[in-house]
């Protein structure tokens, strides 16, 4: 058929239309059903399928790690063990309420001990965080470097935790010689029973 033959059909006589025109108009109609199809259902189901696989692969992942965790189950449980002990034995090492005011006249001590003047020891109030309590001290003394480096060496050797933070050296003046050093120790102590409960009751 020509294409002048084509726009001389009549739209509403369909059945009269030569085979040709009418098996181009099936065509068409079978390929717009099919790409309605497509979009609106098929479409849909290859997203649906992207999405199953994605989850999928999650599963697998998760299962992946439940099945290393269950196959190394001992050896974790014998590590979860030396934790609880390691943590127990830094535990012994915090003081408890009632021993702070003993540990500070330790610090204390340590600094008269190595010859050292002091011209500041002000504990700068407690700071509680998730199971022990901070207790920053704020420092200053006059002495010399060798004074100084005993005093410190005396801190660390003490039987609880304490650190040293900020540390300052700076001459006091030049006719003496003497020097200043201002640090701030930190100690820290755990907390009690009463302070848990109270540390729940507010969860």
């Amino acid at each position: 058929m020509k294409w002048s033959e084509f726009k001389n059909l009549d739209p509403n006589d369909m059945g009269n239309w030569p085979p040709l025109a009418q098996g181009i108009v099936l065509l068409f109609l079978f390929v717009m059903i099919v790409a309605g199809g497509w979009y609106f259902d098929t479409r849909a189901q290859m997203e649906e399928l992207a999405q199953a696989q994605a989850k999928e692969s999650e599963l697998l992942k998760t299962l992946e790690r439940k099945q290393y965790k269950a196959a190394n189950l001992e050896v974790l449980k014998k590590h979860m063990e030396v934790m609880k002990e390691t943590f127990g034995d830094l535990l012994q090492s915090l003081p408890n309420r009632a021993e702070v005011a003993e540990l500070l006249v330790e610090i204390s001590q340590q600094g008269l001990g190595a010859g050292l003047e002091f011209e500041l020891f002000k504990p700068t109030g407690e700071q509680p965080t998730d199971f022990y309590v901070e207790l920053p001290i704020q420092i200053r003394v006059v002495g010399t470097y060798h004074q100084f480096g005993e005093f410190i060496s005396g801190v660390a050797d003490l039987a609880r935790i304490v650190t040293i933070h900020d540390v300052k050296i700076r001459r006091r003046d030049e006719k003496s010689g003497k020097l200043v050093m201002e640090l701030t120790a930190k100690t820290y102590r755990y907390l009690d029973e009463e302070e848990e409960a109270v540390k729940e009751a507010a969860k």
